[in-house]
């Protein structure tokens, strides 16, 4: 999330950004339990798609995400304005709720009983969140000294980004594919 957020890591001071991680992190945390606690019944029911295509779009989403990255086209994400209102939804929703998350709680939800998939879905949350205000208050304590090299680390992360985020996307398409075909 790093790479996506560096525009709110770079102009919100640490508290107003710890506040607006944390609210988006409960935001998300209660989509990532619905889901959990749901799982495929709001695909197939409620949307009325199936779980698997869900899959292998958000995989086809990714890889487009993960080329455009590695090719440098365009601006990694839009910018965020960090004034809004709405700044913890607009962070939660598009970059800690994607295809990705979604997949894994649905999947959480039907291998582990509601209580260990919500406990592993909070621990992964508070990891995530956990290493962003670290990488925040490094960011922070490295700027003042060495802009030039942090301006050029987003560059090499954003690239590193790209190749795992190309790779997650080749492999969650296949492992839709997999599951559809096993139920042919």
């Amino acid at each position: 999330m790093s790479v996506y957020l560096l525009s709110l890591i770079k102009e919100l001071p640490i508290g107003q950004f710890i506040r607006i991680m944390l609210r988006a992190g409960v935001i998300s945390f209660i989509v990532f339990f619905l889901f959990a606690w749901l799982g495929e019944v709001i695909f197939d029911d409620v949307l009325q798609v199936r779980f698997l295509a869900f899959m292998i779009f958000g995989g086809i989403t990714f890889l487009v995400i993960g080329v455009r990255l590695i090719l440098g086209i365009g601006p990694l994400m839009s910018c965020i304005n960090p004034h809004s209102e709405e700044v913890a939804g607009a962070i939660a929703m598009p970059f800690i709720v994607g295809p990705g998350t979604i997949s894994a709680s649905v999947i959480a939800g039907t291998q582990l009983r509601l209580a260990k998939s919500s406990l592993a879905i909070a621990l992964g949350l508070a990891l995530a969140l956990g290493s962003m205000f670290i990488f925040k208050k490094v960011h922070d304590y490295v700027k003042t000294r060495s802009e030039r090299y942090v301006e050029r680390y987003g560059e090499i992360a954003g690239r590193i980004t790209a190749l795992f985020t190309g790779s997650f996307a080749v492999d969650m398409i296949l492992k839709g594919i997999k599951r559809w075909i096993a139920l042919i």
